[in-house]
Parts: C-alpha cells; sequence; structure tokens
C-alpha cells in the first residue's frame, strides 16, 4: 500500500515520457539530427526537451515550425525509425524513481506504466531498463483505440492490475495525464519534475 494525505491506495500508475523516464536526451538527439540534415540550425536543449511529452509529432512540430507535419508522414516515420535505433543511450529513470519503485515493491503495492508512446517503442525501452517484469501493467499509446486524455487507458491499467480507480494513483507530467487520471476516478499527482509544460499541452495530438 502507498499513502497520500492519510488516505491509503492500493497502486501507482505513471505515465513514462517525462515521469518515470527521462527519455529527451535521445528523443531531442533525433530532432536535432533530422534538424542538420535539413540545414537547420539544432533547437537548444533545454528548450526541446519541454515538448518531449507531446511524442514524436510534438517535437516535429516544435523543431520545424515551417512544415505542417502529419501522422505517418516521411518525417514522421524517418523520426520513429532513428528513435527506435536508439530508444535508450541516454534515457534514465528520474533521480529518485528507481527508489520510489523499490520501495513500492518492498510494499507490495503494484505499480504500473500508462503511455501515449506506441507499443513498439514502449516495449523496448522498458525492457532496457529492466521494467517489463517489474510492472503489473504496460498499457501504451496503441493498446486501446483511444489515448490520454480519455479515460480508458488508465482504466484498462487498474483493470490489469485488478484495483478499484479510486484506490489508485496516477502520476503525470501533463495536462493530459491529470484529466485522464481524473476522469478515471483515480487520485492525480503531477510530476513538477518532469519534461512538460502543462500550459502548452496537446493532448489529442498523435505520438
Amino acid at each position: 500500500m502507498s499513502e497520500l494525505n492519510g488516505v491509503e491506495y492500493n497502486a501507482v500508475l505513471f505515465d513514462l515520457d517525462g515521469t518515470l523516464v527521462d527519455t529527451a536526451p535521445d528523443m531531442v538527439a533525433v530532432l536535432q539530427s533530422l534538424q542538420q540534415e535539413h540545414d537547420i540550425e539544432p533547437a537548444p536543449y533545454e528548450l526541446a526537451r519541454t515538448f518531449v511529452s507531446h511524442g514524436a509529432i510534438g517535437l516535429l512540430t516544435f523543431g520545424f515550425p515551417e512544415l505542417e507535419i502529419e501522422f505517418g508522414d516521411e518525417l514522421h516515420q524517418k523520426y520513429l525509425e532513428r528513435y527506435a535505433e536508439m530508444i535508450c543511450v541516454e534515457s534514465r529513470l528520474f533521480s529518485g524513481l528507481g527508489e520510489l519503485l523499490d520501495q513500492l515493491d518492498a510494499r507490495d503495492c503494484p505499480w504500473g506504466i500508462v503511455t501515449n508512446k506506441p507499443g513498439q517503442l514502449t516495449l523496448p525501452l522498458l525492457t532496457e531498463l529492466d521494467l517489463v517484469e517489474r510492472s503489473s501493467c504496460i498499457v501504451s499509446g496503441d493498446t486501446l483505440s483511444v489515448r490520454k486524455p480519455e479515460p480508458g487507458p488508465v482504466l484498462l491499467g487498474c483493470d490489469m492490475i485488478g484495483i478499484d480507480p479510486q484506490a489508485s494513483i496516477y502520476v503525470g507530467d501533463a495536462e493530459r495525464d491529470i484529466e485522464a487520471g481524473r476522469r478515471a476516478g483515480t487520485a492525480t499527482i503531477v510530476a513538477a519534475y518532469g519534461l512538460s509544460l502543462i500550459h502548452i499541452s496537446e493532448p489529442t495530438r498523435p505520438y
């Protein structure tokens, strides 16, 4: 069990990019390499990293403001292919999150991941970080036909663990995460240390 404000909760769900794992070094590196190939000055890392929680489309839209980036277009596909090749070169758990997961495991409090990142990228990343076997559920952006901010993925995560949403906590760094958790009936925590500037969240944008 875990406790928040004196209330006991039986499970914790985490968003992935910008909440559980700092994927910015690898995701921004791919953006910068594509910008260089198009004779565009690479975006400053500290600014570009704030768009990582919005996925590849969000990063590309930021990095190529003159282009209309569409899901599945050539540049998008090139980004995904290149990112898949370096899925976990510099990506790491955020500071303190490894210890937190250890504490949850020690308390027999199940935890899982609910992300908009597609499964073809989610599972390799979590495999590299040795988190697949430890997590009680993994819900990716293409597990269902809906994505956050819809509550369905969070509800599915709770169902996979076998926990009532009202006895669960969802942790995320973007507006879509908090909306999804609240609509699902979980308690919610904003990861203020994370990558997203919550006020510029674009919750309906595909990865």
